[in-house]
């Protein structure tokens, strides 16, 4: 797996990375939804295995949990040239994945936010 980006994952999928379609959706800023972008790279049909896989190449210190200032750059993860998240939508998401509001995403939570997209 190339270091920092889902690269392997999409490999069955006859690609190395997801679709850059998936980014023309939210380039413009304020305009990420997890859902749609979730289903667009198609995160919610990858095994529990390669979810995990995604959760730990996003949580950027090793921590065991994402963190707000990790989530800003989870557009990158998919793709390097991608932008980063607004302030408001790095809050946005995390509200949404953050069930025990704590402020931070746990693998648990991570999964939850996945199967909601």
């Amino acid at each position: 797996m190339e270091s920092g980006t889902f690269g392997s994952l999409w490999a069955p999928c006859g690609r190395s990375i997801p679709p850059v379609k998936a980014l023309g959706g939210v380039a413009a800023v304020d305009s990420f939804d997890y859902k749609k972008f979730f289903q667009m790279v198609g995160l919610k049909k990858k095994s529990p295995d390669d979810i995990k896989k995604v959760f730990h190449i996003l949580d950027k210190d090793k921590s065991g949990f994402i963190e707000e200032d990790e989530l800003g750059f989870i557009l990158k993860g998919f793709y390097p040239d991608a932008r980063d998240l607004s302030v408001k939508e790095t809050k946005m998401l995390m509200a949404a994945g953050d069930e025990n509001g704590d402020g931070k995403i746990d693998v648990d939570e991570f999964f939850s936010l996945v199967a909601k997209s």
